[in-house]
């Protein structure tokens, strides 16, 4: 039996993807999961986003600019670091989710902390 490494399946050794889904896909993209964690730490360094993630910082980076592009997040300098501000009352981007915004997403997603 071959055994699958980090380097051969792509995925970043000890990330959340990784040991959670054995490298198999999500309901939620890459997206939404930038969006989660930024919503509850505004001001967490894309170093941290990208490892919670299991993704690479420059695909964070990539990430945060096309959802600023497209208006769903603000960043704002503070000091040395950015603020990111979600802007949840943007509806969802697909035709069959579009009644729904990504605030809705985001009360789906508080955590027992987030209350």
């Amino acid at each position: 039996m071959k055994r699958v490494t980090a380097k051969s399946s792509g995925k970043q050794p000890g990330s959340p993807q990784s040991e959670h889904t054995g490298g198999r896909w999500t309901f939620l993209t890459n997206h939404s999961h930038v969006l989660i964690l930024l919503y509850r730490n505004p001001s967490m360094v894309l170093r941290e986003v990208a490892a919670l993630i299991g993704i690479t910082e420059r695909a964070v980076q990539r990430i945060i600019v096309e959802l600023e592009e497209e208006g769903f997040i603000e960043r704002k300098r503070v000091g040395r670091q950015n603020h990111y501000r979600i802007l949840p009352d943007q509806p969802l981007r697909h035709p069959v989710e579009s009644h729904r915004t990504i605030g809705d997403i985001l009360d789906l997603m508080k955590s027992s902390s987030d209350e």
